[in-house]
């Protein structure tokens, strides 16, 4: 479900200051359940002296886990109506989180992927350390990922034991990945145990900036098209064949629908495949837009067809008609959180194998994709 973020990321940060010391954060734009909370006392977190109640969520590195955090930050908010909620994330993710009214303030995580260093991490920590952040939730499972809110001396540091994180988190959990199969099940458990079902994430996206963003782009904006996300990260093993792609496009556009292709700028390539093997009935804008833009295109379309990916996942929280392609990748692990969506999939013995690229050598190469066919997937799209 790992997905790119070579969105362009063209728009302004705006920021403000934390406390002295502490790093710049930017702010959501849409809190307005939170609008008094500046003028509220903050309690005190039980057991904590001194400490605010804030809470700092160390968030993943793609786009759809970063979704499936959305319903623990509910379920914090639940707990912890006055608190504010910190997310440490990625720049690219910014415009994304803004889309999230429980959060209060984004805080960029500068250490790329995979990076370690360990003096920047402690650096960040420290300046973290004023701003009175009484909880930390740490998601992903490496042991470096855990440095900053240990750093920062966060008094209650939360998240599962992942890389042997003795120390570092002080409130560890065991993951019992039998009983929480689904990804977004995870992250949640760690506010505590709820009678209710998970939530499913919930983004935000307004008529005004679903209109703007096609003003912007020469988009019509009295069309309600059906949307192709043909990216994935992940590798050619969870993308569906471009010339499917095509097939739908022509069948789907054969009533007039407008079918507008959206993905990052390595989908471009794929895009422009698409749109030339279906003559025209398809409008390639993968590469044009930056991720806020890309999450209203969405938000407008009467329908999205989707590989496995981080703009899947976009799709379900925008709640908008989801064909959901899946070939490498298992829908139990991931699966679209929203009952609008429906998962297509040829389910062979095959599959799940995870792998990038398909182990079989032909006939039977990427038979899970290639043998899923447009027909298949048109049949979704009808009412």
């Amino acid at each position: 479900m790992k997905v790119g973020v070579a969105f362009a990321m063209g728009r302004p940060k705006q920021t403000r200051h934390a406390p002295e010391g502490a790093i710049r954060i930017a702010p959501s734009t849409k809190m307005p359940s939170l609008s008094s909370a500046a003028s509220t006392p903050k309690p005190t977190a039980t057991g904590v002296k001194g400490r605010g109640a804030n809470i700092l969520v160390v968030a993943p590195s793609w786009i759809g886990d970063t979704i499936m955090m959305q319903p623990l930050l509910m379920r914090l908010r639940e707990l912890h109506p006055a608190a504010e909620i910190h997310v440490l994330a990625p720049a690219w993710s910014a415009p994304l989180l803004a889309r999230m009214p429980e959060i209060t303030a984004s805080i960029e995580n500068p250490f790329a992927h995979g990076k370690f260093d360990w003096a920047g991490r402690k650096a960040l920590g420290r300046r973290l350390a004023g701003a009175d952040f009484a909880q930390a939730y740490v998601l992903p499972n490496s042991w470096k990922s855990a440095l900053v809110p240990f750093f920062a001396g966060i008094p209650r540091r939360i998240g599962y034991t992942g890389e042997a994180r003795f120390g570092l988190l002080n409130d560890r959990r065991r993951l019992d990945k039998t009983a929480l199969p689904r990804l977004v099940d995870r992250y949640a458990a760690l506010a505590g145990t709820f009678d209710t079902p998970t939530p499913a994430p919930r983004l935000t996206s307004t008529p005004e900036q679903q209109h703007a963003v096609r003003a912007a782009l020469g988009l019509p904006l009295d069309v309600a098209p059906v949307i192709f996300c043909p990216g994935a990260e992940y590798g050619p093993a969870k993308r569906w064949p471009a010339h499917h792609f095509a097939a739908l496009a022509q069948k789907v556009g054969a009533g007039g629908t407008a079918v507008w292709l959206v993905g990052s700028a390595k989908d471009r390539d794929v895009g422009n495949a698409i749109a030339h093997q279906s003559e025209g009935a398809a409008r390639n804008l993968c590469g044009q837009t930056r991720l806020d833009q890309a999450i209203d295109l969405i938000a407008g379309a009467r329908a999205v067809v989707s590989n496995d990916s981080g703009l899947m996942h976009v799709a379900a929280a925008l709640d908008r008609p989801l064909a959901a392609l899946y070939g490498s990748s298992s829908p139990a692990y991931t699966p679209p959180l929203s009952r609008r969506a429906t998962i297509v999939s040829l389910r062979l013995p095959c599959s799940p194998c995870f792998r990038r690229d398909c182990p079989l050598p032909p006939p039977d190469e990427l038979r899970c994709l290639e043998a899923l066919s447009p027909e298949q997937v048109l049949a979704v799209l009808k009412p």
